[in-house]
């Protein structure tokens, strides 16, 4: 029996391992490309500071609530005891994280047309590239969420809650940099 105990605690010492690889890969990826944003920011701020006027504030604040509402469910998936409210949990947080897509590509359409200008191209380069790398997030991680929630496993949940709430994380930084600062 020990020997079992054993392997199982290996396991799990193995998966938290591969969890915060994962986690802190993604917020040094994420950091790099905020810190190329902030540095650009510096060498051109008037074009920046004219590039920002172009973006949709309201929407990305509205986007910010939906996201934290969602990071909320997935903490609630992994706080519950019944199979049924993770499922559910889950597949709240991840209706809400499809719903941060849908607004983010309507914000989108009517930035996309500001790219194109010359005086703005850094700031809507670096814009889309982190905005989009983190959207892609949102909807892998909504999808790994939809299979998770089929057997709404302990240890499944815990893994795409936390990496959930380190893209929830990423969004509360990339927020004021790109659109208050």
């Amino acid at each position: 029996m020990t020997v079992i105990v054993e392997a199982d605690s290996g396991s799990r010492s193995d998966e938290d391992m591969i969890l915060w690889i994962l986690v802190w890969s993604e917020l040094v990826a994420f950091g790099i490309l905020l810190v190329a944003f902030l540095i650009l920011s510096l060498l051109q701020p008037e074009s920046f500071a004219m590039a920002k006027l172009h973006l949709n504030g309201r929407l990305a604040s509205f986007n910010t609530l939906v996201l934290i509402g969602s990071g909320w469910l997935a903490a609630e998936a992994h706080r519950a005891q019944s199979i049924g409210i993770r499922r559910a949990a889950l597949l709240g947080a991840a209706a809400l994280g499809f719903l941060f897509v849908g607004i983010k590509v309507i914000e989108y359409a009517g930035e996309i047309r500001f790219a194109g200008d010359a005086t703005f191209h850094a700031f809507f380069e670096l814009y889309f590239m982190i905005t989009g790398f983190h959207l892609a997030h949102v909807v892998f991680l909504g999808l790994v969420m939809l299979f998770v929630a089929r057997r709404a496993d302990g240890a499944a949940v815990r893994m795409v809650a936390t990496l959930w709430h380190v893209i929830d994380l990423v969004w509360l930084t990339i927020f004021p940099v790109l659109y208050l600062g």
